[in-house]
């Protein structure tokens, strides 16, 4: 499978998350996976790749123009594929097309955008890959609460529980990701409103 894995991209964060993310990228490429991401050299997203190398997996990264001219991320170097795109934009869209599944480790704005972007795609029936929330240390323990808070008052249907799965154990999330269990919710009992 190609695996799309959303992260930080800064280095300024905890070594733990870095060695977890590593190990996972480590693992998934043994099991034979394939790594698309944002093609950062930095933080968690540098993290997957490494481990990915590791293992001689394969590693398509995708990044916009503007960020090497203006010298916003450093990219990682040993990309078997380097897509540059006009904008943030694409460069979303086109991870989301060529992944199989989604990975969420832990991140800032940018990755919560991505997480929600993908989440709100899967309700509305745009597509049905699975998404993995990596909740390495609690990171995402406020995100789960929120999400639940949410559902309690109405403003999120309850039946959105099923579209992701929080995972504290590397294997459980790789396990959930290749079973590649389907709801069949229409988008109706997804979306309230």
């Amino acid at each position: 499978m190609k695996l799309c894995i959303f992260g930080a991209a800064s280095n300024e964060i905890d070594g733990k998350y870095i060695s977890a993310v590593e190990s996972l990228g480590e693992s998934l490429a043994k099991r034979g996976h394939e790594l698309v991401f944002g093609a950062g050299r930095n933080g968690l997203m540098g993290a997957a790749a490494r481990g990915f190398t590791k293992q001689n997996g394969k590693i398509t990264g995708v990044i916009p123009e503007f960020f090497k001219e203006a010298g916003i991320e450093a990219i990682y170097e040993k990309c078997d594929e380097l897509i540059y795109t006009d904008s943030m934009r694409v460069r979303k869209a086109e991870m989301e097309e060529r992944a199989d599944a989604f990975i969420i480790v832990p991140g800032g704005i940018g990755t919560f955008e991505e997480l929600f972007e993908v989440l709100t795609l899967k309700q509305l029936g745009r597509h049905a890959k699975p998404i993995a929330i990596y909740n390495i240390d609690g990171y995402y323990n406020a995100l789960e609460a929120l999400l639940k808070h949410s559902i309690e008052e109405g403003f999120v249907s309850e039946n959105c529980n099923y579209l992701y799965r929080y995972f504290t154990d590397e294997t459980e999330l790789i396990n959930y990701i290749e079973e590649n269990k389907q709801y069949d919710f229409s988008v109706d009992e997804l979306k309230n409103g």
